[in-house]
């Protein structure tokens, strides 16, 4: 299907397409409100360098990842369109350099991210090849549908949010909506409408809750690439694969986590998570801090890259290599 035809299809029922040309305007908007371009979109002072900051975060990273397929839109995109299957250490890498670059690098380097992966997007567009749930056999989907986008950019806040009180305890609602709110201008990198995001936390809160309730269901293909990425696409699942399988389920909605096939044991991983979240919280969190943040600091302090925030990212996705045994 063209994507003339995929746009004309997707008008009809009623789900806008983010354009080129609605990005720009976004992305207009966005400079507008950067005070200091060097700090990039949120900068050191922001709540979402002090939230978003430290390694810990990734234990929460099956679960975004599942909630996200757990949307059969994005699933089939993936699916259809990527290497998940053959190469899923390298998609978490592209994904997470995007990323890194949307958040903690330059303006300008976040544009140009930005404009990257709509570019991407725009090729990703296809048609559901079976029902799921609600959805309908031939049900359009697009990578820069608004629906879609809106849903992976909560996925990351609402997760970022779960692991850090998971790691630190309670946090204020003010807390969670200031970081929420400061969490838009990184949608707006993808041209999401500030209407179609949540303006409180409660918002926010009652969109997952219905999402969850209501809207999200699990392929089969969706199936199939959770098990890739716990490492059960071979013969034999690596130990760490084992152990991420089990916080992930215990992270899901009991129901997701049943329709992923996902295996744990919720007792056992509960008490290995506060053990840990204890030890945790007596390291340095400079010992601790993304790579890509802390690359940022320096830059910011006039300093070089750091040898020990390069060894720190080789040994991330060296874990992710061990977890998923591809």
């Amino acid at each position: 299907m063209g994507l003339t035809a995929c746009r004309s299809r997707d008008h009809a029922r009623g789900v806008p397409i983010v354009t080129r040309e609605q990005l720009e305007e976004s992305l207009r908007e966005l400079r507008g409100q950067v005070i200091d371009p060097r700090e990039g979109i949120l900068g050191p002072r922001s709540v979402a360098w002090q939230l978003g900051a430290d390694l810990g975060l990734f234990i929460g990273g099956g679960r975004a990842a599942l909630l996200q397929l757990a949307h059969p839109l994005v699933a089939h995109a993936i699916d259809h369109h990527s290497r998940t299957r053959t190469d899923v250490v390298g998609r978490f890498q592209r994904t997470f350099r995007h990323v890194f670059a949307m958040i903690y690098g330059e303006l300008d380097d976040a544009i140009a991210a930005a404009r990257r992966v709509h570019a991407i997007h725009t090729r990703v567009h296809g048609t559901l090849s079976e029902r799921v749930g609600g959805w309908a056999a031939g049900t359009p989907y697009h990578a820069n549908d608004v629906d879609a986008l809106r849903w992976v950019h909560a996925t990351l806040v609402d997760t970022t949010i779960v692991m850090r009180e998971l790691l630190d305890g309670p946090l204020s609602i003010e807390l969670k909506s200031a970081y929420m709110l400061e969490l838009h201008r990184f949608g707006a990198l993808f041209g999401i409408p500030r209407a179609r995001l949540p303006d409180s936390w409660a918002a926010h809160v009652s969109y997952m809750d219905e999402m969850i309730g209501e809207r999200l269901v699990v392929a089969p293909c969706a199936r199939e690439m959770a098990r890739f990425l716990v490492g059960r696409g071979g013969t034999a699942q690596p130990p760490l694969g084992r152990i991420a399988e089990a916080v992930t389920h215990l992270l899901l909605p009991p129901h997701l986590a049943e329709q992923f096939e996902l295996r744990g044991a919720p007792r056992r991983t509960r008490a290995g998570l506060a053990a840990f979240a204890a030890v945790y919280r007596r390291l340095p969190r400079r010992m601790l801090a993304i790579p890509a943040q802390e690359a940022a600091r320096r830059r910011l302090a006039g300093q070089g890259p750091s040898r020990f925030a390069a060894w720190t990212e080789r040994q991330l996705f060296g874990l992710a290599h061990r977890a998923t045994g591809s």
